[in-house]
């Protein structure tokens, strides 16, 4: 069944765990926006079951060039509410899932794809 949350009682935990991300890390990031929504919603083509915790769409900082900046619209990362609610069974937990989860879809703005993150135990 999973761990039940408001909007507003899941804003604020992402914001905890938000906090707890060095400010170091946060400060390397360019041009990044990041979103909470209640669920994924799969593409056309995708299996209409797919479930993301979070998604990061954008241009990573390894494949921009000199001329990437003009005009460039912020990248972005999507924490997916219901998903992470979905899996927790308390707010602690729920904390340390957004938190491993805004990890890994920073690491795709910094250029590290999934299989180098589960090799890192951030899969």
């Amino acid at each position: 069944m999973g761990f039940q949350m408001t909007d507003d009682e899941f804003e604020v935990v992402a914001e905890r765990a938000l906090d707890e991300i060095p400010q170091a890390l946060l400060a390397m990031m360019e041009n990044v926006a990041i979103f909470i929504e209640d669920a994924y919603r799969p593409q056309p083509g995708e299996d209409p079951r797919t479930k993301l915790l979070g998604l990061y769409e954008g241009t990573a900082l390894t494949d921009r060039d000199s001329g990437w900046g003009a005009g460039a619209m912020p990248d972005r990362i999507t924490i997916f509410k219901d998903a992470i609610l979905e899996i927790c069974t308390s707010e602690k937990q729920v904390v340390e899932e957004v938190g491993i989860t805004i990890v890994h879809e920073i690491a795709h703005h910094f250029g590290i794809d999934d299989e180098r993150l589960h090799d890192l135990g951030w899969g």
